[in-house]
């Protein structure tokens, strides 16, 4: 069954509403796409409007922004801390505000990797 991002089928009271219309395709939602550690490896799909979103399902190096402003791609090795869920960190699942060891130190995440084709962080 397809995943859905439009309005619920019931009223705050628990009563339903009545269907005036068939589902859209552009309420059509998708699983989400848990980035992990690994070699880098993409995957693009046609989006509304007919370009191509591209996002990761596996990567092995991040865009690290250092104390000077200055951008540096290194190597991921290990996934330290999640905030969005505590498993996410023994299956090295990489999302947004997620704690990774660098070659050249403790990083935050703050792109979002599952949405877009990489991954940027920057040093704590």
């Amino acid at each position: 069954m397809a995943i859905l991002q439009s309005r619920s089928q019931k009223k705050q009271t628990g009563a339903r509403y009545k269907d005036y219309r068939k589902r859209k395709k552009f309420e059509m939602g998708r699983n989400p796409t848990m980035t992990k550690v690994g070699d880098t490896k993409k995957s693009s799909i046609r989006v509304l409007g007919g370009s191509p979103k591209t996002f990761l399902l596996h990567v092995d190096t991040v865009n690290l922004m250092d104390k000077d402003k200055r951008c540096v791609k290194t190597k991921i090795t290990s996934v330290l801390e999640n905030d969005a869920n505590r498993n996410f960190v023994r299956r090295n699942i990489l999302t947004k505000g997620t704690i990774i060891e660098t070659e050249k130190g403790k990083a935050k995440i703050t792109s979002r990797p599952g949405q877009e084709g990489g991954v940027n962080a920057s040093l704590i």
